[in-house]
């Protein structure tokens, strides 16, 4: 039974998607190949691989020539993959964290969850004064599990990825970043990831599980959404993050059925967060 909150928290995924101006369409301004299933790997070198090709296929990089994603892709090579190592944090790089805030303040979908949040008094109404809540929650440095210093952000984990022991990939749950590391070959795509109540993942949705393996380590399972908009991601993710003390939300918008599943750092900072599929509903 859906409760009143996840409703509210639905209708307004809704109305982040259908705001989603800058969102690539599949087939169109993008293409992935999903080829096999992938195997239970937990080691990043092994033949368990059900994926011979790349995952994605085509995209239209002049998508990326877009305001948000221009300044989005500028913060990908800010950070030390490996946790456990400090995070040095230059004044270009604040610079470019406060150019990226900048740009999707000004975005539909931020503007939407910024009107909301507001009304629920859990977001200043000042612009200036969100802009610092987003600052604190996704870039505000923390020392994650058996690190003594300052290693992570939400935004590092989350949107870029990290690496722990060497051996193991951590968050990463960006499609973007994805498809410009997987170009450099830096990604090894090993097919897609079903479980038992999980839907049969297709080229056409925006939703994904998977495996892969980055650098040395391996993603055993992972799950993002495919051709949306920093923007989408980040505006749906703070909502989830600031409305519900819960670590799973359900919402529904568009055809999908969708978990967010959004850990809290310390009450204060994003510790992960991505979709999980439940159900596709065929558009009728």
């Amino acid at each position: 039974m859906e409760s009143e909150s996840e409703r509210e928290l639905s209708a307004m995924a809704q109305e982040l998607w259908d705001n989603d101006v800058n969102r690539l369409k599949p087939g169109t301004d993008y293409r992935i190949s999903l080829q096999g299933k992938a195997g239970d790997s937990m080691c990043a070198n092994d033949d368990n691989d059900g994926a011979g090709s790349p995952l994605f296929t085509f995209v239209d990089e002049n998508t990326f020539k877009k305001e948000t994603f221009l300044a989005f892709i500028s913060l990908l090579d800010n950070y030390v993959s490996d946790t456990g190592e400090p995070e040095i944090v230059t004044p270009e790089e604040v610079v470019e964290n406060h150019k990226f805030l900048d740009s999707i303040i000004q975005t539909p979908t931020m503007k939407i969850a910024h009107k909301y949040l507001v009304e629920k008094n859990l977001s200043p109404k000042d612009d200036t004064k969100f802009k610092e809540q987003l600052y604190r929650i996704w870039f505000e440095l923390y020392a994650r599990r058996g690190s003594s210093r300052p290693d992570s952000s939400g935004f590092e984990h989350v949107f870029v990825g990290e690496t722990r022991g060497g051996r193991t990939v951590i968050g990463f749950h960006n499609w973007i970043q994805l498809y410009l590391q997987e170009k450099l070959g830096h990604i090894d795509y090993k097919g897609y990831s079903v479980s038992a109540n999980s839907p049969q993942p297709d080229e056409n949705k925006h939703i994904l599980a998977l495996q892969f393996s980055w650098k040395d380590g391996i993603k055993p399972k992972g799950s993002i959404f495919i051709g949306v908009s920093p923007e989408f991601e980040f505006a749906l993710y703070t909502l989830c993050f600031l409305t519900s003390p819960n670590e799973r939300v359900k919402v529904q918008f568009s055809s999908y059925d969708v978990e967010i599943v959004c850990h809290h750092y310390n009450q204060k900072h994003i510790g992960t967060t991505y979709p999980v599929l439940l159900r596709y509903r065929k558009p009728t």
